[in-house]
This record gives C-alpha cells, structure tokens and sequence, in this order.
C-alpha cells in the first residue's frame, strides 16, 4: 500500500527535538530499570527474568493511556514448547491512514565471563556519554526508542488518526524459534503497512543508517574420516593420510590465496561503497598488529554483499591431551554467511558439492547437521523515503543505506507474512556499541537523535493518506 507523498514539514522538527530533550532524563532511567532484569532465554538462565522483563516494559506502554489493549502472549516452538513472553499492543486508527508496526526485543545477550566487564553487566553506569550495561544497547534502547516516539506523538499531534501495533519479542537472542508461529497466531493484530524493526546500526555516531541488506546464512558440520582406527604417528607417519592433515587441507581449499571465498556459483550483489579504511576496519575487529584483510574486493563490498567463510569449530584432541597418535576421524563446523539475494538451500548445496570434490587423498567425508536462513534486500518506498528524510533532520550529517554481514533471519519471515508491508530496519546501535561483547554501551546522544527521527516520523506518518 502507498501513501501521497509529501515533504517532512520543518516545523515538526524544533517541538519534537525539544519534547525529547525534556523527556530523555525520564527514559534513561526507564531503561536503566530494564537493565536491571536479566532477562536471557537460554534454558541454562532464569526464565522468571523473563516473565519480570516483559510484565515490566508491558506496564510501560500500558502507562501510556495510548492503546486499544497491551497483553503479553506466547507461541509454541516447533517442539511444542511455548516461547519466551512477548508484549503485543494496538491502537486502530482511521482506515485513510497508515498502520505502523514497531518491533523490538527485550530479551538480551548472557553476559558472558564477568571479569571482562568494567562495570556490573546488570547495573546501568554511566560514563561520559555512554551508559553501559547488558542490554542497554541490544535492543532494549530500540524499546525506549518506540515508547518516547509514541509519547512525543500523543504530546505534539492535535488528533492522533495514526495506527499503531507494538510486538516486543522476548526471545531474539535465543534465535526466535517461536517466532513464525507468533505472527502466524498473531497475524491480524500485527498486520501494517510500514514494519519499522529497531534492532540495527547507524553507521556511526553522526551518520544515521537505513539497513537494506542482510546476509543469508549456511552452516554445515562435516566430519572427514581416512583410518578405520587410530595408529602411532611415528610408525606410520609419512605415507599416512591422517584426517586432522586430511581435514585441514580440505578446509583451506574453501578461500583462495587472497582469501575469496571458492565455492564456485556462490551470488554476489554490487553494495553502496561507503568509505571505511583498513584501519578503522581493523580496530574495530580487532585485527593484531600487522594482520591484514581478506579478499580482494572493498571492505565494505566483502562485508555486505559478498559470500564469507569461518571454520568455527573443530572437533579434535586437545593440546594438552595430545599424543602422537594420527587420528582416524576428525569433525568440524563451518559457517557461510550469503548474499542476500542467494537462496540458502542452493547455496547448501554448492558448499555440499565443493567439499565433496575436494576431499583429499580420497578422503571419506559425511555431512551431517546443518543450519540455513535466508538473506534479505529491502524494497524501496515511502517509509524508506520518509525515513531518510526524518533522519537526515534529526542526525549532524545525512542517512546512508547499509548492509550487515550477519544475518536476521526473523527480517525474511515478516517479509513473507506480511508482502504488502514496507519493512525499516533502523537502530540505535553505532560502531562502538559492542551489542554481545562485554561493556555493551549505548551512545546517549545516537539514542536522543533515534528517538526524535521516529517522534518525526510517527507524527508526520499522521498526516499520511492512502493513494
């Protein structure tokens, strides 16, 4: 569904900055209650955090007087088992105007070994103009960011004829597992015309992001036999194909000496080449000194829109139980992450084909569990057009569209659910967030900014009619 197109109207901008700025002592310390529940739906942590976390940011869009109704509801699994709790809300507006459909996620990251945090994980601490904490960034400053839009909306519109649903999910960083089943049962309560997703990255503090593209991804464990039974190494070696020799070989037969990957018929999409240099690429990945790049295309390029490679694990003894043994069976995992538009089971299938050929020595290799989950290209129109507008208004310096390396597969399953929904995956995570590692952080003025852009979007989506 379109929407008549008009300009951003420029008074919006100074009454929605100044809402926000009044406002944000009163959100960071709404958020800094949420980082207080660890709520993580791995099945080794309390799950009664997570029922603490979604009652808790359930009240705080009840507060709001704004919605129909606020509830929390759960799906099953595919094993039968209910999900984690996720918030729903909505708000019907006038049929002449657009349904927006704001996500998020509560649950958050374990945080992982203490000793590596510089403040209490659970504790939201300020620093100079970063508030830290587990979760203060991933995403549970994507739920401040909606509550505040909402709130900025129901302060500065004269009538409010806007549609508005909330879904905060409760188990995104467990990999969504209930998640098809939800909106499949949730399916008429969620339906909009505009998705807006914020659970992303700008690409730095002062310039804000669209992201228009996610890598698929492939993973395949494989395990490479050549002895029906260990043997001394001494004795044999020399002639001997073990499978650790076997099995190393194979793998590096995946990247070219310049580090391309090598399945053969693997897509590739031509991505926006902004400007990020090997240095600023290699501290942030924390590259050791003298360590240089892979591949022979931009980093930008090699990102986002190329196919990636990683062994990231192996099954084999340790050094410290090692003997001089040649081992008979060795087994490893590999992830390779796709571009966007590459299907994952032909892309399977090509990696299935390229370590079956080159299996050395004659090697036997089994295939064995796999994992797949398609990419994502978003569609162009007038929220993504809206979008950089706002953006650009509420950010130093204008939008840029951008990709992530990593994959959301939940992105593809809303695109199918809802094909007539124009998605906007946004964010208020920078280059220096550290979602995931220790001392995750949110920049507070990148939030600040988060919040006016969808304040300004909210309220001039309000004055919106359908074509």
């Amino acid at each position: 569904m379109t929407f008549a197109s008009r300009p951003l109207d420029p008074a919006l901008v100074e009454p929605v900055a100044g809402f926000i700025g009044d406002s944000f002592p009163q959100a960071i310390g709404q958020l800094g209650e949420m980082v207080k529940i660890p709520g993580i739906a791995w099945e080794a942590f309390d799950a009664n955090n997570l029922e603490r976390s979604a009652e808790l940011v359930a009240k705080y869009f009840s507060d709001l007087g704004f919605f129909d109704w606020v509830e929390i509801r759960r799906a099953p699994k595919p094993n039968g088992q209910m999900g984690s709790p996720a918030i729903v809300a909505r708000r019907a507006g006038k049929p002449e105007r657009p349904h927006v459909l704001l996500y998020a996620h509560h649950d958050v990251q374990p945080p992982g070994d203490s000793a590596l945090w510089e403040t209490d994980p659970f504790t939201a601490t300020l620093k100079g103009d970063r508030l830290f904490g587990r979760g203060v960034s991933d995403d549970k400053s994507g739920i401040i960011t909606h509550l505040y839009a909402i709130r900025a909306l129901q302060e500065l519109a004269a009538e409010v004829d806007l549609g508005i649903s909330i879904f905060i999910e409760g188990e995104e960083e467990a990999g969504s597992e209930s998640f098809d089943n939800f909106l499949a049962e949730n399916r008429e309560d969620l339906a909009a015309d505009l998705i807006i997703v914020a659970d992303s990255a700008n690409w730095s503090t002062e310039i804000p992001a669209l992201t228009t593209s996610l890598r698929g991804m492939v993973s395949q464990v494989l395990t490479v036999k050549t002895l029906d039974h260990a043997v001394h190494s001494g004795m044999f070696g020399g002639p001997l194909p073990d499978a650790m020799t076997a099995m190393i070989k194979l793998l590096a037969t995946l990247t070219t000496e310049a580090g391309d990957v090598a399945v053969k018929g693997l897509n590739s999409i031509k991505c926006d080449d902004l400007p990020l240099e090997e240095a600023e690429f290699a501290a942030l990945a924390g590259l050791l000194e003298g360590v240089k790049p892979m591949g022979t295309k931009s980093l930008v390029q090699q990102t986002w829109g190329e196919p990636a490679i990683t062994v990231i694990g192996i099954d084999a003894p340790t050094v410290a139980l090692s003997s001089n043994t040649a081992q008979p069976s060795i087994s490893a995992k590999i992830s390779m992450r796709i571009a966007p538009d590459q299907d994952p089971l032909e892309a399977l299938k090509l990696l299935q084909q390229h370590l079956l050929d080159h299996a050395p020595f004659g090697a036997h290799v089994e295939l064995g569990a796999i994992e797949k989950g398609p990419g994502y290209l978003a569609k162009e129109g007038w929220g993504s057009t809206l979008a950089h507008e706002v953006f650009s208004a509420a950010w130093p310096q204008k939008s840029v569209n951008i990709g992530i390396g990593g994959s959301i597969p939940f992105i593809s399953t809303f695109a199918t659910m809802f094909p007539n929904a124009e998605i906007m995956v946004t964010g208020v995570e920078e280059p220096d967030s550290r979602a995931h590692s220790p001392n995750e952080s949110q920049h507070l003025p990148t939030l600040k900014r988060a919040m006016t852009a969808e304040a300004l979007l909210l309220l001039h989506g309000n004055q919106l009619t359908r074509d």
